[in-house]
């Protein structure tokens, strides 16, 4: 297999986990919670998720053919919490991530070194993929973490709970090595 379509799986696969990993969070939240925010703090779940969908529909319409920051973007709006409920929320949610997957599944090697514009500033594909993996990533960790905040003793790991690690590491190492992504 190529390193460039070994690249591509890989940032596929590892989107969907940064998806995963706030999907699960947001399930052990109730509608009330989305606007939470702790004290002195500006952002809640609801504002994040506004914040991370508005940055995909901008990011990824139109992905390789016009510049990735859209003029009819609002960013400032996205720092308002205006969702009824958890439902409407989630739609919004579904809708950025629909059209990230949308652009990004059927990028080929070729288009890894084309160039491509966010706020006039030149990235090849490679580069602005790998720049909104990160801006993803750290959003998703905001979002896990206010809701572990929220659920307190309630939250249930989304990786290896505390005190588990020796069992976890026993199973792993009791495998055959093997090659396969992480997630």
């Amino acid at each position: 297999m190529k390193q460039t379509a070994n690249y591509l799986e890989s940032i596929r696969q590892l989107f969907r986990y940064y998806k995963s990993l706030a999907d699960k969070a947001i399930q052990q939240i109730h509608d009330e919670d989305i606007h939470w925010q702790p004290e002195g703090l500006p952002n809640s779940i609801a504002i994040v998720v506004k914040h991370m969908s508005g940055n995909m529909l901008s990011r990824w319409t139109d992905f390789l053919t016009s510049d990735g920051e859209k003029s009819w973007r609002n960013r400032d709006a996205e720092f308002e919490a205006d969702f009824n409920n958890k439902s409407a929320m989630s739609d919004y949610w579904e809708k950025g991530w629909k059209c990230l997957f949308d652009a990004i599944d059927p990028l080929s090697d070729e288009d890894l070194q084309k160039i491509v514009y966010i706020r006039n500033e030149g990235h090849t594909v490679l580069e602005a993929i790998n720049r909104q993996l990160s801006h993803y990533s750290y959003h998703t960790g905001q979002i896990v973490f206010l809701a572990k905040m929220i659920c307190k003793e309630n939250w249930l790991s989304l990786s290896i709970p505390k005190g588990d690690s020796q069992s976890f590491n026993r199973e792993k190492f009791s495998r055959e090595k093997q090659r396969k992504h992480f997630v």
